[in-house]
């Protein structure tokens, strides 16, 4: 079996071979080494490190541009308990928010000039709720908004100090200025002038007209107890009331003309007083002349003479209502019975005929020294006076010249 191998080796020898005698190269067999290690970033050519180096680039560039992954909420953000807490958080604050919002819109408002185009009176009656107020001012365009007015009428403490009466509220207004004013007490003050020599009964009609005064008068006051004079007063007061202030100061006029008089004034009482001071007031309207008059009365009384005084006799007919229209005394008044009528008693009659004012009283308590025991009118609004009776029998007939003109017209 040796020997046919290497007849065959021979054949295979010369078919590579030939015969031109050229040597065959000798067959080498490979030998048995261990597989190439793989390629890793050490042992890769340049080129492809390069190639994975631009790769990874822009992987990392891939890797930027995408959104972060969403992170889960956990299970106890999720928790009902911390919702509501967060829910209530949040209202809180959106609260505390509208709070502040509310606030100083409304102290805008409060300070804001009103809507008032005029003056105008406001009447708070007593026992009134700050609702009820605040209500009627709006209604009534002084106030523009009810809520911001109660607020700030609650928050100052002021709805506790608002007091009953009638406010005067001048035009725009900011509400501080009327909550100010309704809590202050600075009610509107009225006034009424009773004029010198009016009767009791005159006055107290005056206060009858007078629809801001309250209650009746039930008894008419006594004449002359009434000081003639400007009195204020506020919105329900009642007639009674302001009665007894006019008493309270005739009063007080009266003592003090009382204590201050001429020690050699014939006259008893401080109620002998002011019935001549009526008489003075009635018989003339001129300041310069007051003092005058007192002197001629003061004068007739020292001698026992009669005052003849006109107005006398219109009192001792009519009362109260001698001067309520005009009135014409006829000679055959003064025969009439009437225990007024100065011409009939030699006296002061038993009582004031009109309510005489401050000035009457001080210039009858301190007359003027002089000898006249007569006047008359003269035409100008004065009187002429006299110290005889002849004189004045002269300035009487130039009266009744005057008199007879104007009825001529001339």
């Amino acid at each position: 079996m040796r020997h046919r191998q290497n007849d065959a080796d021979d054949g295979s020898d010369h078919r590579n071979g030939g015969g031109d005698g050229i040597q065959p190269k000798p067959l080498v067999m490979p030998s048995k080494q261990p597989p190439a290690p793989k390629a890793t970033a050490r042992t890769q050519p340049a080129r492809i490190k390069k190639a994975t180096s631009r790769s990874r680039r822009r992987g990392d560039a891939a890797e930027e541009n995408e959104a972060p992954p969403v992170r889960k909420r956990s299970r106890a953000a999720r928790h009902p308990l911390v919702l509501a807490l967060n829910l209530i958080v949040l209202l809180v604050v959106m609260a505390l928010i509208g709070s502040v919002a509310a606030v100083v819109i409304g102290r805008q408002m409060y300070l804001a000039q009103g809507p008032l185009e005029r003056d105008v009176g406001v009447i708070i009656e007593r026992g009134s709720r700050l609702t009820d107020i605040a209500i009627g001012l709006e209604e009534r365009g002084i106030i523009s908004n009810q809520f911001v007015f109660m607020g700030a009428a609650v928050a100052t403490g002021a709805s506790g100090r608002i007091q009953a009466g009638e406010y005067r509220i001048p035009a725009h207004a900011t509400m501080a200025d009327v909550l100010d004013r309704i809590q202050s007490g600075r009610v509107v003050q009225h006034q009424i002038t009773i004029p010198e020599g009016l009767t009791s009964a005159q006055i107290v009609r005056r206060l009858e007209a007078q629809d801001v005064l309250t209650g009746p008068i039930d008894v008419v006051p006594a004449e002359g107890t009434l000081l003639p004079e400007t009195y204020r007063y506020t919105r329900g007061m009642t007639r009674e009331r302001l009665i007894n202030v006019m008493k309270s100061e005739m009063d007080k006029v009266v003592a003090q003309a009382w204590a201050n008089r001429d020690p050699t004034l014939p006259l008893a009482s401080p109620e002998d007083l002011v019935t001549l001071a009526s008489i003075v007031e009635k018989e003339t309207g001129l300041v310069a002349e007051r003092e005058r008059v007192a002197g001629v009365f003061a004068n007739r009384l020292r001698q026992r003479m009669r005052l003849q005084s006109d107005p006398t006799i219109l009192y001792g007919l009519y009362g109260g209502e001698a001067w309520s229209e005009p009135r014409t005394i006829y000679r055959s008044d003064l025969e009439k019975p009437n225990r007024y009528n100065t011409y009939q008693i030699p006296a002061l009659p038993p009582g004031p005929i009109a309510n005489p004012g401050r000035a009457a009283i001080e210039a009858t308590a301190n007359p003027a020294t002089t000898d006249d025991l007569f006047f008359v009118a003269d035409g100008s609004g004065g009187h002429a006076f006299a110290t005889t009776y002849e004189e004045h029998l002269r300035n009487v007939e130039r009266w009744r010249e005057v008199e007879r003109r104007r009825s001529q017209g001339n």
